[in-house]
């Protein structure tokens, strides 16, 4: 367990195997978590954010996280102290990461864990922090609400994502009206109840393929009756089809 910065910034590299589950935990800096191969879910109370390959997490410091990995997957943290984090905020987010970022990023995990900041080492690592606080913001979250009525809903459709009741079915068992729930869901997550549950079906495919799940029959796991619909929709929420996140092996391409 890392207990201190060896530098303002320390870039550690790693490469996991599937179903690799960190337990909640909180760090004394900002985490800037790229994922080079491979699927990462990193759940926070308040919901989870998918990064998939050529992206990366912002977790500020303090924030209780934990992280899995969806099949192997190779990624680098950027362990930054907090007075020079001023990038990070208070939340965390997913960015999209250049080429010019993967470069750096590359170039950095080959530095001497104490790197010399006066130097060239040093103005690696200050370019690289330039550039990553000019990165992209992806909105790749599944939020999740706090009111017990909605999370008794939220838990059921996470174990069964093709429950195909809506909200006039679930308010029988909720103990709320139809219309309290929508509200509710609109105050709590952003959204309403339909957008919430397809993002929610979206995320539950990220695991499926990873295990190695044809496309048609994710489809149909996560309540798609057809798999274009499935691939569209997953495309325009990831930005990729699903078919490239299908397990292949993981190259190390920082080597």
């Amino acid at each position: 367990m890392l207990e201190r910065l060896p530098r303002p910034v320390y870039v550690r590299a790693q490469t996991l195997a599937a179903g690799t589950h960190f337990t909640t935990h909180q760090h004394d800096w900002v985490q800037f978590l790229y994922a080079s191969s491979g699927t990462l879910r990193v759940r926070l109370p308040t919901g989870s954010f998918a990064v998939l390959p050529k992206y990366a997490v912002w977790i500020p410091t303090g924030m209780p996280h934990d992280v899995a990995t969806f099949g192997k997957a190779s990624f680098r943290s950027l362990y930054i102290d907090p007075t020079v984090a001023g990038v990070a905020g208070t939340r965390c987010r997913v960015v999209e990461v250049t080429a010019l970022v993967r470069e750096l990023i590359s170039a950095a995990t080959l530095l001497p864990v104490e790197y010399e900041e006066r130097g060239r080492d040093g103005r690696l690592i200050a370019t690289l922090l330039d550039e990553i606080a000019a990165l992209t913001e992806t909105d790749v979250h599944l939020p999740m609400p706090v009111d017990s009525r909605l999370r008794h809903i939220c838990d059921v459709l996470l174990a069964e994502p093709a429950d195909p009741r809506g909200l006039d079915e679930w308010a029988d068992t909720a103990g709320a009206s139809t219309r309290t729930l929508a509200r509710l869901f609109i105050k709590e997550t952003g959204m309403g109840f339909r957008e919430w549950r397809q993002r929610l079906r979206l995320h539950s495919a990220l695991e499926r393929i990873a295990g190695g799940v044809r496309i048609t029959v994710v489809a149909l796991e996560v309540g798609y009756s057809s798999t274009s619909a499935f691939i569209a929709a997953f495309k325009e929420h990831f930005g990729r089809p699903p078919g490239e996140l299908s397990p292949k092996p993981v190259v190390d391409d920082d080597d």
